[in-house]
């Protein structure tokens, strides 16, 4: 997912997937006090089928229901809307679901197999350029019958369960969504634990404790009121201006870096995540980074070290990897392949590669989401130092940003991704294989085949090696570099509580978890 989608809390990552019935986190009682949140990871549709980033899909995961979702600290789905789901053939190519019953939409109308299928169906036709069609690419068709919902897959894929456990499985009401086009407007009919009860577009949120919902959750939390800021800059100001009672995703490094956990006013939940981020390369055919070697020896000018340190003031760690540190099938790649700063290096493959020097490109990037901007400014400055490279840098708005990378209308662009679920296949299909839904144009057989090979595991410790070699072939073809993993921060004041289960890496952002002491 783009933060573009999920931290893993390394502490969580270890322990065993709770039972398949319904989890208490909070009380069902109490005052109706209104929590507020502050976030700069903003909203790019409230349809679930034109959006794939983690500012909507962590809207979605309390106003919409999936089949499936992840109980805390869980690493395997379990059922939500859904009472029970499984292959029902050994080839993985056959997965069948029976649905809760009782769930109805903000209509009256009762849930059944039809909107399932129509909900899978529509993201498929529309194929939103920012949408997650992508994620399903192994989703052949979709059958109804009553409370039953079966799809079929066209190869194995021992991982559609976790897919379909995430934002881009969101239940849509069949009479209230268009099937071939978007819905527009501010209004949400899903079965979540929260009713959507007002949305302003980049401003705010206002979610309500749904009396329907039935699903994985037992018991509601607290009126939430999401606020959304345009930088962490603002974010902080609201935060010290005790504008919010919660801020994430995300403050300032320079704040992050100087958070003290004893502070008595503040709660601060600090921890290591899979939050990765990611310069991609458009390799298309007539474009300045289209040769291999191109795009190689910009590998071989990235500091990442001197990048965490001076952009992110330590709050981040280099990354060497397509698959971050406490997945299965991580790897230092890069770190083997280009272990240090080497300008010599990167001159002789340019020289080999003919280009004329330097090599000219335009390098795009979010205003307003992180460091992007100073980011951008560090990465220009040491690929330039070299004399091998001029980078043109160019701020976009988030929606924009998101369009001009489908489009194809960037060489060069830097987003962070959060995983969609917590399995190292989030990581490989999403944003190397063919058809990626970072639009890289980037296409291999070898790749494509690896991973269409490691998702018939249905252990999926089983696929450690097929992703080792998806990230051998990464480094050497470089459409992607890895830049650096960030850890999890959640800041509250000192009368909330339940920070800590907001995000731990499954997808869920658990709103219902905070509570108010």
């Amino acid at each position: 997912m783009r933060s573009v989608r999920i931290r893993i809390l390394a502490g969580l990552l270890v322990l065993a997937a709770v039972g398949v019935g319904a989890w208490q986190l909070l009380p069902s009682k109490g005052d109706a006090k209104t929590i507020t949140v502050g976030t700069t990871d903003g909203v790019t549709s409230l349809d679930p089928a034109g959006a794939y980033d983690a500012g909507s899909w962590a809207l979605f995961s309390n106003v919409f229901q999936s089949l499936l979702t992840f109980a805390p600290g869980g690493t395997a789905p379990v059922p939500d809307a859904a009472k029970s789901c499984a292959f029902v053939r050994g080839d993985l190519t056959t997965y069948r679901c029976e649905l809760r019953g009782g769930l109805t939409f903000p209509s009256g109308r009762t849930m059944n197999a039809e909107d399932v299928k129509y909900s899978f169906d529509r993201i498929l036709k529309i194929k939103a350029p920012v949408g997650p069609a992508s994620l399903f690419g192994t989703l052949g068709s979709v059958d109804a019958d009553g409370m039953t919902v079966t799809f079929h897959l066209t190869s194995p894929d021992a991982t559609f369960p976790f897919k379909v456990a995430t934002g881009a499985g969101s239940i849509v009401d069949h009479t209230a969504y268009p099937a071939g086009k978007l819905r527009t407007g501010d209004r949400v009919d899903g079965t979540g634990p929260y009713t959507l009860t007002s949305y302003t577009k980049d401003r705010d949120a206002v979610l309500a404790p749904s009396r329907h919902y039935r699903g994985a959750v037992s018991g509601t939390g607290k009126p939430v009121e999401l606020r959304y800021y345009a930088t962490p800059e603002a974010l902080d100001t609201a935060w010290k201006d005790k504008q919010v009672e919660v801020a994430t995703d995300q403050l300032p490094p320079g704040v992050l870096a100087g958070l003290n956990p004893s502070d008595p006013t503040q709660r601060v939940y600090e921890a290591d995540g899979s939050e990765t981020r990611n310069l991609y390369f458009n390799t298309r055919a007539g474009k300045p980074l289209h040769e291999p070697k191109v795009r190689r020896a910009i590998a071989w000018l990235i500091d990442r070290e001197r990048l965490a340190a001076t952009v992110y003031d330590g709050t981040v760690d280099p990354l060497y990897s397509l698959i971050p540190a406490g997945l299965t099938g991580h790897t230092a790649s890069f770190f083997d392949d280009y272990p240090k700063p080497d300008p010599e290096k990167a001159r002789q493959l340019l020289t080999q590669a003919g280009v004329s020097l330097p090599v000219h490109f335009t390098y795009g990037y979010a205003e307003g989401r992180g460091a992007g901007e100073q980011e951008g400014a560090e990465i220009k400055k040491e690929l330039e130092a070299s004399g091998l490279f001029k980078v043109t840098l160019k701020g976009y708005e988030w929606t924009a940003f998101q369009k001009q990378w489908a489009s194809g209308g960037l060489d060069a662009y830097a987003v962070g991704w959060v995983a969609d679920f917590p399995d190292p296949d989030t990581f490989g299909a999403a944003l190397v294989g063919t058809g990626s839904a970072m639009n890289t144009g980037y296409s291999s057989k070898t790749v494509d085949r690896l991973i269409k090979d490691s998702r018939r595991f249905a252990e999926r410790t089983e696929a450690d090696q097929d992703f080792r070699s998806v990230q051998q072939t990464v480094a050497q073809d470089v459409p992607v570099l890895p830049l650096w993993q960030a850890k999890e921060y959640v800041v509250t004041t000192e009368d909330v509580g339940g920070g800590q289960y907001l995000s731990d890496g499954t997808g869920v952002f658990r709103l219902w978890s905070l509570t108010a002491l």
